[in-house]
């Protein structure tokens, strides 16, 4: 099941006609409250969420439903009409697992909603991961530095993770846009430097062992490897 959740009625009905008629099972609401009273009925495998919406901001919505346990690995997707860059890294830093702008295609939506619950599917095996003092819970989805927890957003979290599992290997920020985000942003590889600037600023003196690999990415290793 599907949930999309938008305010206007001739793209939610055509959203949800589409759905239906692909394969998927969708419903739609026009606001948060709907969203939230059905998802206590039956949690959905994706929601779409549109950010503009008139009893609340979709972002707040997204960040109601990542504090819960219940809802809080549940796939997002945002729909919204905002397209700069600065929009869509506050809607993956709280949580969203993909950001699509409108107008929109059908196609393109449904391509995108099967890269995400197909990453989903994926991550379904976890682990705990130990590297020079770091701890990564992949099921708790928590980050400890010498035991003293550290809050990431979400997308740090992933970011962290994928640079640890490929330690010493150089990852190009299109291979992390790809790993992370599921799809290259038409070459709008800052998102990738926007947040290992962030990343690198919670983890204090861990943040160090992120080396930029200069015109082509990054990479995790050893202070004394550099």
């Amino acid at each position: 099941m599907i949930y999309c959740v938008e305010d206007d009625n001739n793209i939610r009905e055509l959203i949800i006609y589409t759905l239906n008629n692909t394969g998927f099972n969708a419903s739609g609401f026009s606001g948060g409250y709907d969203l939230f009273k059905a998802i206590n009925h039956k949690r959905p495998e994706l929601i779409l969420l549109d950010i503009m919406l008139p009893d609340e901001n979709g972002v707040e919505i997204l960040k109601t439903l990542r504090k819960n346990p219940d809802t809080k690995n549940i796939p997002v997707i945002m729909l919204t009409a905002k397209s700069n860059e600065y929009d869509k890294v506050i809607a993956l830093d709280n949580g969203a697992d993909d950001y699509v702008t409108k107008p929109f295609g059908m196609m393109e939506l449904i391509s995108r909603i099967k890269a995400v619950l197909r990453r989903a599917n994926e991550n379904t095996s976890y682990e705990v991961i130990n590297y020079e003092g770091i701890t990564i819970d992949e099921r708790k989805h928590t980050v400890l530095l010498n035991n003293e927890r550290v809050e990431l957003t979400v997308k740090e979290f992933e970011l962290l993770l994928t640079l640890v599992k490929s330690a010493n290997i150089v990852m190009t920020r299109d291979m992390l846009l790809e790993s992370i985000w599921g799809y290259s942003f038409d070459g709008e590889t800052r998102t990738v430097d926007v947040h290992i600037r962030s990343l690198r600023k919670k983890l204090g003196t861990f943040g160090d062992y992120i080396e930029t690999v200069h015109g082509i990415g990054y990479k995790l290793g050893k202070k004394d490897e550099k």
